[in-house]
């Protein structure tokens, strides 16, 4: 069984003949593939999940020597989504790939209409270095429900994570199924040439857009799951504890590295420092009594590498020289890449860390008096992919609800809307376009053919010549649908 997964050097002619190699053979399963069937289908996903699992160790292995990430983590964030979505498809393709009757308009009357679902093609996915596993075969679950071929770009900033991904696309597919490049930026380049059918990117806003550029060269369709700012709202009637202990896991999981994790949270002045308060203790409670301590946990993930490190604590820096205050946290080990789980106050408006997508353990915390001002100050923003309230009160929840903007949000919760297979996941404009998961899923990798068949024809009553009486037939429709 041959399968693309060979690492090419910059600007490589090879590399590219190579990728257009893989391509080519793949068009012809895309056509076969048409016709392929819900059971078909569902004997690949099952072949790809009965992979994952008996792979588990090392995957581990892998994610520890990328990120110290712990392995209840790693079950946690990458495994249980990846066998939760399995499921789903599993249980449900059959249903989703029968096509879809519609009732027939007033206009017309005596047709029969129904959606076909038909895969899209030959298919890019191409993945970030934050859940590599999720976010890569999280995608590709749909992409082969759906009908399709696939190629795979895992990010090259989690090595190990991605040669578990190649081993397993080797024992599972061949390379006229699916296929997979390791590479840095230039890979990208010669991948985003290709005129794909469709092409499934997660990463930031930023290269989301050279992406979708790269895309209307070739008229592809796109699925873009980008980020951005998600603010959070802690309410003067909401339950502390449940806010902390909330908070406190859905900031520092993977150690912020999260898309749709609280990036900033706006706490009423009221509740402010009791919540500040418990959100310490839990802080403490869970990684150690001190910010040093935090850094020998085994529950605590590291930040990816070295630049990240840098750039997340220079972050923190130039929001401590514009006036920020450290309320708990600022400890920073280069050597481990590590970051200590830190909150801040009092951030300035120009500090970096309110202006740029953190993805990291820093956590600012601002105090607020009046609801409507914070909600002006999220619609000033970019839309974020998330947003997070936490309320009793049931009047602030809709005001916030009905008056701002996210891809998803959560009351009382974070990062829950992820899991959960029965919702559209995605962002809106900057922080994303299209939805995934679930049926969503299955959608967004097929093209929804609209197959009308004539029962007994109407039209007939308006074909030419254009006569009296088919003029009146044309009138006295339009007055009927006045009535209508």
């Amino acid at each position: 069984m041959n399968t693309a997964v060979t690492q090419f050097p910059l600007n490589s002619v090879r590399m590219d003949a190579e990728i257009k190699r893989i391509f080519d053979l793949q068009r012809e399963t895309a056509l076969r593939w048409r016709t392929s069937t819900a059971d078909e289908r569902i004997g690949r996903i099952k072949r790809l999940r009965d992979a994952c699992l008996a792979d588990l160790p090392a995957l581990y292995d892998a994610a520890y020597k990328d990120f110290k990430r712990p392995a209840v983590e790693v079950d946690l964030t990458e495994m249980i989504p990846i066998m939760s979505e399995s499921s789903e498809y599993i249980h449900s393709l059959k249903s989703w790939m029968k096509p879809k009757g519609v009732w027939p308009t007033r206009m017309t009357l005596g047709l029969k209409g129904y959606v076909q679902y038909e895969p899209r093609g030959r298919c890019l996915i191409v993945s970030p270095w934050n859940y590599p596993v999720n976010l890569t075969f999280g995608p590709l679950i749909p992409c082969l429900a759906a009908g399709n071929t696939a190629i795979i770009k895992p990010s090259e900033m989690t090595p190990h994570m991605s040669a578990w991904m190649v081993k397993i696309v080797k024992q599972v597919f061949p390379e006229n199924e699916v296929a997979i490049f390791e590479g840095d930026s230039t890979v990208s380049t010669s991948l985003l040439n290709l005129p794909f059918d469709h092409i499934f990117f997660t990463g930031s806003p930023a290269i989301g857009k050279v992406v979708m550029a790269a895309a209307a060269k070739n008229l592809t369709s796109v699925t873009l799951e980008l980020g951005g700012k998600s603010p959070t709202i802690v309410d003067e009637s909401a339950d502390l504890d449940l806010a902390a202990q909330n908070l406190m896991w859905g900031k520092f999981v993977n150690s912020g590295q999260t898309c749709i994790a609280p990036d900033h949270i706006f706490v009423h002045e009221s509740v402010k420092d009791v919540f500040v308060q418990k959100s310490i203790e839990v802080l403490k409670k869970r990684y150690g009594a001190t910010p040093q301590d935090s850094g020998k946990s085994a529950d605590l993930a590291h930040i990816v590498n070295e630049r990240h490190t840098q750039r997340v604590a220079g972050l923190l820096a130039d929001a401590k020289q514009k006036g920020a205050k450290v309320l708990y946290g600022d400890f920073v080990n280069a050597k481990e890449h590590f970051v200590s789980p830190t909150l801040l106050g009092d951030c300035p408006a120009d500090a970096k860390v309110m202006q740029d997508e953190i993805f990291g353990p820093l956590l600012p915390i601002i105090a607020y008096r009046d609801l409507g001002e914070v909600i002006g100050r999220i619609n000033a923003d970019q839309k974020p992919l998330a947003l997070y309230i936490f309320s009793r009160s049931e009047s602030n929840i809709q005001k916030v609800m009905k008056n701002t903007t996210a891809g998803g949000a959560c009351i009382n919760h974070t990062l829950v809307q992820f899991s959960h297979g029965n919702l559209p996941f995605g962002g809106v404009n900057n922080s994303g376009i299209g939805s995934s998961h679930g049926f969503w899923g299955f959608r967004a990798f097929s093209h929804e053919k609209s197959v009308v068949r004539t029962r007994f024809m109407m039209a007939k009553l308006f074909f030419p010549p254009y006569t009296d009486f088919v003029r009146q037939n044309i009138q006295n429709t339009i007055k009927l649908f006045k009535l209508w």
